[in-house]
């Protein structure tokens, strides 16, 4: 009977402890958002001269690391009495801020700057305690044994594997089961040194989601709240995390691990260009976030390479066969091409002119208006779909190697807290409504407003094209230095290539205002999260940039030359300005143009401002604040002199590589070489982001990231619409479907002579007649005719129409009617056999591979065998005394009965 009481007092005791340790957590008050009590004194920050150590990541007494560093300016040392007001508001808030950092744990120390007097320098450092306090509320994954599992290599790692940098330089990353960290299970995980546990990545994370959250001011019921607010209203000048070294210098410190030096010698630096990316150190030093970007960018140009490879080939081909393509010879033919007399392009001022002097316009078509560009079109629309799906593959990969994926909590108890209190919404349901609709309509007006620079662009197309026709000849055939050029450069070319170059200036310029616009739009929205806010700007940026850099080339793809009437009655733009018809040798000569432009000019405009702009903003700094190159000027205020991450981060660089994805898919069946040119692009744009990341910026406060975010459907959106774009410029803006039908109908009986399928007569077959006596007044060309137009009475143009004296006279024949048809037919057909194909691809290939999802799975089970065997470990050893006790109790009374 005693036995048995004993035993249930301690069944008794140990499910108390049980239940102590499960809930312990509920009544443990998380200290977000917390202020300091009122009436309590605001503590002072502890005050320090600089040591003269210029790598020292510590506070002075060498031990405690500088997780965040503040800058303010002193308002003492200010001798303004105009802001007083301000200034003793702005040292208000600030002393009311770090006392809330101290309050809640956090360490403080000030130090003034070496260089200008007026600056001081908080350093920021996170206890221990605290650090676990905090990354329980982050669920932050971290190691609690090492990983023995035998890891499963991707097929793209296999392939890159030989060009990542050396294992004696780089150290490869150690691998660890990972479970999202409790700080009442501490001895679960791998804590060997407390000051290594947490990286300093980890440790700034943190650091800034404190900052994120300290109150500095508080009346009443209203708390604001903030670093960004801080930072925004002047009270602190900066708010950064510190870079562990100088980038082209090792530090001296002896556990400093140098990694900006290692990820500017074997990443950033140019001699590393064919080099694959450190990307575990990129995401262990910048955060997973940069990392992902990095990732990406990496992935879709080792996947541009292949596309590359294939565009230069049907470049090639089209290159090789411009002089045996038959409709070429025809032109260029003096007995073919020099007999067919062309009507003027223009009223009034334009000549007839001959189809041969277009020869080399010609040429130049067939290089790209070939077969090859067909197929390599069906090509790409396969190549974005297998780029996607692979990245998906790719992403699901990096997302288990850097535990980014959502934290799962089986095996391991996680409170949930709720509150009673409503969620305080800066406006109503109706004033968001009202906001939103102010947002879309300024999107709307911003877009009218390109769509309206583009029609003035057409406009200075038209002026310009009757100029160029009426002077540039002339020019050209009497100024003998000039005259070579004669054959190459037409009107239609110099219009062309002088509307893309204003067009590129245009749309610098309305980037660079709307920017503003959107931000603007955005922050008047109020959305209530980031993602909320990174998502709603993202598509009113992309939105704008798809119209400002995409319509110029609609416009010439689908819309240039289809509505332009013929010549006794041209179809003219606000009743003066003629409608311009195509370059002799085609509208995809125009476009390949128009696309070689923008894309060359916006890299090189994009990659100046990212190198030069960064470095002289930079230069300029250290030369106005540096008194003497004598002084040693400490870590902290090296890192302030370079220049800040932006707001947006890494949305920048993000858009203009979604803009050049849209050039490379959207209109590569006019310009092959599109992909070659964004993937020589990509290869500066790596080392010159990671050169400005690592060189010109402030370390950037880590995020984590599991994906590109809303990058993603706009890609996947992109990739459909480039099946329908390529499969219209196939059939509506090359030749190569009126080819098509005059190959296999045309040119065979009953509709000519021949008894086989041939490309000769195409040319002629290809141009309609008109009477010259048909001109109007305002059409009839008044210029002096050459000295070869005698007794010509009709000249031809480009369309499918009926001859003179025909019943319905320059109506479209019915061989025009065929060609639609067979245009429609082909761009239906193509369109469906590629929507399926991609359809088809993107079932069959899983968005993770099997072999990943039950290394996941695997993973997952260890890790909650060796969390329940540890806790049962650990359980052991705390009961163990209390087992004693017992066993002691139970012994003696069993003693006493058998004495």
């Amino acid at each position: 009977m005693i036995r048995d009481s004993h035993v249930l007092a301690f069944e008794c005791y140990l499910y108390c402890n049980i239940l102590y340790m499960l809930f312990s957590v509920y009544s443990e008050e998380l200290p977000t958002y917390k202020s300091m009590p009122k009436g309590q004194a605001v503590p002072k920050v502890e005050r320090a001269e600089f040591n003269g150590n210029p790598d020292s990541l510590f506070f002075n007494d060498g031990k405690r690391r500088i997780d965040f560093v503040l800058v303010y300016e002193d308002e003492s040392k200010n001798a303004s009495e105009k802001k007083g007001s301000v200034m003793r508001r702005r040292q208000r808030r600030r002393e009311f801020f770090e006392g809330s950092l101290m309050n809640l744990g956090v360490e403080l120390e000030a130090t003034q700057s070496v260089v200008d007097e007026k600056l001081v320098y908080v350093k920021v450092h996170m206890p221990f305690e605290v650090l676990c306090t905090y990354a329980e509320v982050l669920h932050i994954k971290l190691p609690i044994q090492p990983n023995d599992l035998a890891q499963q290599s991707s097929t793209y790692n296999c392939f890159t594997r030989h060009f990542y940098p050396s294992e004696d330089v780089i150290a490869k990353e150690p691998d660890f089961f990972t479970a999202p960290f409790r700080k009442d299970q501490l001895k679960c995980f791998c804590v060997k040194d407390r000051e290594q546990f947490f990286t300093p990545a980890v440790r700034s994370r943190m650091a800034y989601y404190i900052l994120s959250r300290a109150p500095y001011d508080v009346k009443g019921s209203v708390k604001k709240f903030g670093i960004s607010k801080l930072l925004d209203g002047g009270v602190y000048k900066a708010a950064y995390p510190l870079h562990d070294s100088r980038f082209n210098v090792k530090s001296k410190e002896p556990d400093c691990p140098n990694e900006r030096f290692l990820l500017y010698n074997e990443w950033a630096h140019p001699k590393s260009f064919y080099k694959m990316q450190p990307l575990d150190l990129i995401r262990k030093y910048f955060g997973e976030k940069i990392g992902i970007y990095f990732a990406w960018l990496g992935f879709y140009t080792v996947m541009l390479t292949l596309a590359a490879a294939v565009g230069l080939g049907c470049f090639i081909y089209g290159y090789t066969t411009r002089e045996s393509s038959t409709w070429s010879k025809e032109v260029c033919d003096p007995q073919i091409g020099g007999e067919i007399i062309m009507c003027p392009q223009c009223d009034e001022i334009c000549p007839y002119w001959r189809l041969n002097t277009t020869c080399e316009s010609s040429k130049r078509l067939c290089i790209f208006d070939n077969y090859g560009t067909l197929v390599f079109a069906i090509f790409m629309s396969v190549w974005v779909t297998l780029f996607l799906e692979f990245w998906k593959r790719y992403q699901a990969e990096l997302e288990h190697d850097w535990d980014t994926s959502e934290p799962h909590y089986t095996g391991m108890s996680f409170a949930i807290r709720s509150t009673s209190e409503k969620e305080k919404v800066p406006h109503t349901a109706c004033g968001k409504c009202m906001r939103v609709s102010c947002g879309i309509s300024t999107v709307l007006f911003w877009v009218l407003l390109i769509i309206a620079s583009v029609v003035g662009v057409i406009v200075y197309r038209l002026a310009m094209f009757i100029t160029f026709s009426a002077k540039l000849r002339t020019d050209l055939k009497y100024t003998k230095e000039l005259e070579p050029f004669k054959e190459y450069v037409t009107p239609q070319m110099a219009t062309s290539i002088t509307a893309s170059i204003i067009s590129l200036i245009i749309i610098m310029i309305l980037n660079n205002v709307y920017e503003k616009v959107a931000i603007w739009i955005t922050d008047f929205e109020l959305p209530r999260t980031k993602t909320e806010y990174e998502n709603s700007l993202t598509l009113k940026m992309f939105l704008f940039q798809f119209v400002n850099y995409y319509s110029s080339c609609f416009y010439i793809a689908f819309f240039k030359g289809k509505v332009v009437g013929y010549p006794g009655r041209p179809v003219y733009w606000f009743g003066a300005f003629r409608n311009e018809e195509c370059d002799p040798g085609g509208c995809l000569t125009e476009l390949t143009t128009q696309l070689s432009i923008i894309m060359t000019g916006k890299a090189v405009w994009n990659n100046i401002q990212e190198v030069l702009l960064p470095w002289v903003k930079n230069l300029i700094f250290r030369h106005c604040t540096q008194v003497g190159s004598e002084k040693v000027i400490p870590r902290w205020e090296q890192d302030y002199q370079l220049q800040p991450i932006g707001k947006l981060g890494l949305f920048y660089e993000y858009l203009e590589m979604v803009i050049q994805f849209g050039f490379v898919t959207l209109f590569v069946a006019s310009f092959p070489l599109a992909p070659l040119l964004a993937l020589f692009n990509n290869l500066c744009e790596i080392r010159v982001d990671a050169w400005k990341f690592t060189t010109q910026s402030r370390r950037v406060v880590p995020e984590k990231a599991q994906d590109i975010g809303a990058w993603q459907p706009i890609l996947q959106g992109v990739a459909i619409l480039a099946v329908a774009t390529n499969a219209a410029i196939i059939a509506f803006t090359s030749d190569m479907i009126p080819r098509l039908v005059y190959y296999w109908a045309i040119s065979i009986s009953p509709h000519s002579d021949g008894s086989s399928h041939t490309m000769t007569g195409f040319i002629n077959s290809s141009l309609s007649v008109f009477n010259i006596a048909d001109f109007n007044g305002n059409s009839n060309p008044i210029v002096d005719t050459p000295f070869w137009f005698n007794n010509i009475t009709t000249c031809r143009y480009r369309d499918f129409r009926n001859p003179p004296n025909h019943p319905n006279q320059y109506e479209y024949s019915i061989h025009y009617w065929h060609v639609i048809a067979a245009k429609l037919a082909f761009m239906i057909v193509v369109e469906h056999i590629v929507y399926f194909t991609k359809f088809m691809l993107s079932y069959m290939i899983p968005d993770v591979p099997e072999a990943l999802k039950e290394q996941i799975k695997r993973e997952r089970y260890l890790t909650q065998v060796i969390l329940h065997e540890t806790n049962i470990k650990h359980f052991k050893e705390l009961m163990k005394p209390v087992a004693d006790n017992l066993q002691d109790e139970i012994e003696e009374p069993e003693l006493d009965l058998r004495l």
